[in-house]
């Protein structure tokens, strides 16, 4: 799996403009700042935490976290062919 629900929790607990993103196989919450940085070129968007707390709300619940990082990873996937 490549977006846990972990990785979701931390997006979801950041702070403002923060984005999930996939960068060398593996997945980083950073801020939209860090993400036009030389150290984040080529990285995918996931998700922004705006799109995130749209789909599951303010207080979701681990369930609702882990769905959405089922779901996430399955995006990712398809992208790949």
């Amino acid at each position: 799996m490549t977006v846990s629900a972990d990785d979701v929790r931390r997006l979801h607990g950041a702070e403002g403009d923060a984005v999930l993103v996939l960068i060398e196989g593996r997945a980083e919450v950073v801020t939209a700042d860090q993400l036009e940085s030389d150290e984040y070129r080529g990285a995918l968007e996931v998700i922004t935490r705006r799109d995130l707390t749209a789909r599951v709300g303010d207080d979701p619940s681990d369930h609702e976290l882990t769905e959405q990082a089922a779901i996430l990873d399955a995006e990712v996937s398809e992208l790949g062919g």
